[in-house]
Formats: C-alpha cells, sequence, structure tokens
C-alpha cells in the first residue's frame, strides 16, 4: 500500500490508458482529475477503472446527477443531464472524478453501477428522484428523499420553486391528500441599505 499520494498528472496518465477509446476528456484542475467517459462504453469503463492494476479504485465515494440546463448563465452547449462518480483507491491512495452525460435530454438514461459497487444503490435513487436520470440494471429503482404521490424532479433547473402539488392530512378522510399547489408564485428581490458611516469606513 502506498503512504503518498499519487500525483494527478500520473492518475491522469493510468486512467487514459486503463479506458482506452472509452474516455472522451480528461483534466488535472485543482490537484484534481476529471475524466469524461462515453455513455455507451460506461459500465465497462467503470469495470476497468476498477479492475486495473494500475487504477485499483475499489470505493465508490460519491455519485450524483447534474443538470446543466442553466449552466454558465446558459451558454451550456451540449447534453443536460450527467452523472458525477467520485471513485477512491484505498491501496494505491488515489481518486479519481468520472463524468458521464445521458445521450437523451428528454429521458435521461445510463447504466447502473449497483453491480460493480453495491454503494451505488442509494446514490442512484437519490439522482433518479431528485433528476430523474434511470440507471438501467437498477433492481430496486424507485424515490428515496420525496413522497411517493411526489411530481417532478425537484432538483432539475426547470423545477418550480413552489413545486406542482401540496399535501395535507384530510381529517374526515382520514389520510393525506394530494392537491395542486395554491401559493402564487413571486419573486422577492432583497432590498439592500447602504450607510455612509457603516462600520466606520469612509
Amino acid at each position: 500500500m502506498s503512504v503518498f499520494a499519487v500525483q494527478p498528472e500520473e492518475v491522469l496518465d493510468r486512467v487514459r490508458h486503463a479506458l482506452g477509446d472509452a474516455l472522451i476528456q480528461s483534466t488535472v484542475s485543482r490537484g484534481e482529475v476529471t475524466v469524461v467517459v462515453a455513455a455507451v462504453a460506461y459500465r465497462e469503463a467503470m469495470v476497468k477503472l476498477r479492475d486495473d492494476a494500475n487504477c485499483r479504485f475499489e470505493q465508490l465515494i460519491d455519485l450524483c446527477g447534474v443538470d446543466y440546463s442553466s449552466y454558465g448563465d446558459g451558454v451550456w452547449e451540449g447534453r443536460r443531464f450527467a452523472v458525477v462518480s467520485h471513485l477512491l483507491s484505498v491501496s494505491l491512495n488515489q481518486r479519481v472524478r468520472v463524468r458521464v452525460f445521458c445521450p437523451d435530454d428528454d429521458f435521461p438514461v445510463v447504466d447502473s453501477l449497483v453491480d460493480i459497487w453495491s454503494g451505488a444503490n442509494w446514490y442512484e435513487r437519490e439522482a433518479f428522484d431528485l433528476f430523474g436520470i434511470v440507471f438501467e440494471g437498477h433492481a430496486d429503482l424507485r424515490r428515496i428523499l420525496t413522497d411517493y404521490g411526489f411530481v417532478g424532479h425537484p432538483f432539475r433547473k426547470d423545477f418550480p420553486l413552489s413545486g406542482h402539488v401540496e399535501m395535507r392530512y384530510d381529517s374526515e378522510r382520514r389520510r393525506v391528500i394530494y392537491e395542486p399547489v395554491s401559493i402564487e408564485p413571486r419573486e422577492i428581490t432583497p432590498r439592500v441599505i447602504r450607510e455612509d458611516q457603516y462600520g466606520g469606513l469612509h
């Protein structure tokens, strides 16, 4: 086991060698390695990152969805939804971030990683719940944070701040019921007060 962390450039070389043609893009920024892999090769690429002797990323430490629809103030050109995974090699003391873009913006789907790292289970359910990303091959893909009757996916950039439905307990029916949202959407602009002598500054 290595005591010292591997330099990011060396990690990137190892990852590039392992992934081959599955690799679309790679960067090193702030000491972190990020790679983008093709959706069609996503599952195979992740198996290589786990099993390759120079990678050995035994642990999936995080997985999340991303909605790029308004990224960079709307100047983003590319697929809307991505799945980002953070992998850790305990034995080689190295990390990598892997990004894969869903090919279809209207129905985002990528392969599940649950049979590669069992810890992906709840992460993928969360990404499905909050972003609507479907993980092909996941045996129990259902909502994990919102209610069963929840409409939509609340982390999507186009999801309304007030939601679509509201729930309340109906004492006559003795159960929770769902109704259209009754709150009028509004924007509140904060009022900025500036004092000339605030904090002793002139």
